[in-house]
């Protein structure tokens, strides 16, 4: 199966095993977390907040059916094996259409393994891609959290394997529409603005049309580490000096005939050679990304579409 392929929403008649693993600490849910299943693969286990009734087990059943389809791709970006995370569906920000966005504490496999993500009623997709945004934050072990080059990395992760499910999280148009301010040449130290993140979904856009594919990209971003610009990213993949990044962008973007109206301006493809059945291997003596180097911190906040405010304090991504 594709990574982009469509969800298909299967109306299961089945009720959700009851008896099933210790749900755990979740970032902010505080409620009844009711036990759905665990994938095939054992990396995936996935639990619902019951009081959503049937749409929300839906998309629970949806995820199930569906998680290592996300986890596959996911190793495929990044080239590494991820470790095993429990996922909650629930209405979080009080949301039942994923404009609540997703949680986890940290950007590995240790911090971050208890993920949140909020229920999309009738439309499973968008759980799927909320989901992934957070495991390829997991996969960045330790790398990019709360930074806006990992936000776009991992906006962009979500976008291929959903089939751009979550459309409406755009922040290129308004990097567009404040003046395109530079963030190639320099990586802001936070995930919540709405420029900087634009600016990276925008810049891996170009990139991915210059046919450097996310599979290429991710590991190179995470090699780069905390201290890595954008325009060192592009140096790394092209061999062109760093300093042609930002001006030959620019350039880029002037000959775009509709301007930027998307967080793919670009039109850049979707990697096929990143499916399910196919992802790439890590390579021998990889780092595996569930045994991070080093202890991330939860300096990363909770995804949000544009200019929807934060409402409350816990750590996230």
């Amino acid at each position: 199966m594709s990574p982009n392929q469509r969800i298909k929403t299967t109306r299961s008649r089945k009720k959700p095993v009851q008896n099933g693993p210790a749900a755990p600490a979740w970032p902010s849910y505080k409620g009844t977390s009711q036990f759905v299943g665990t994938s095939p693969s054992g990396r995936v286990t996935i639990y619902v907040d019951p009081s959503l009734g049937q749409p929300g087990l839906q998309n629970a059943q949806d995820l199930l059916n569906d998680a290592d389809r996300v986890v596959t791709a996911n190793d495929g970006i990044f080239g590494t094996t991820g470790g095993p995370v429990s996922v909650i569906v629930f209405a979080l920000g009080n949301a039942t259409d994923g404009t609540g966005g997703a949680d986890h504490m940290g950007c590995d496999y240790v911090n971050g393994a208890a993920i949140e993500v909020d229920a999309s009623f009738g439309n499973s997709a968008r759980v799927s891609a909320l989901f992934e945004a957070e495991l390829s934050e997991c996969s960045m072990n330790g790398n990019l959290c709360g930074l806006s080059t990992g936000e776009a990395l991992s906006r962009w992760c979500a976008t291929v394997i959903s089939n751009n499910a979550l459309s409406d999280f755009a922040t290129a148009p308004q990097w567009a529409q404040d003046g395109e301010p530079d963030f190639v040449n320099k990586t802001d130290p936070t995930d919540q603005n709405a420029d900087s993140t634009g600016c990276g979904m925008a810049f891996l856009s170009w990139l991915m049309s210059q046919g450097h594919s996310l599979d290429k990209i991710a590991p190179a971003m995470v090699a780069l580490g905390d201290s890595g610009t954008l325009a060192q990213l592009y140096a790394k993949l092209t061999s062109d000096t760093a300093s042609n990044a930002w001006p030959k962008f620019k350039s880029a973007i002037q000959a775009l005939p509709n301007g930027i109206t998307s967080d793919n301006p670009f039109s850049a493809a979707q990697p096929a050679q990143i499916t399910s059945e196919g992802a790439a291997k890590p390579p021998s003596g990889a780092v595996k990304a569930g045994a991070p180097t080093s202890v991330c911190p939860p300096k990363s906040k909770r995804l949000l579409p544009p200019n929807k405010p934060l409402s409350r304090s816990t750590h996230s991504a």
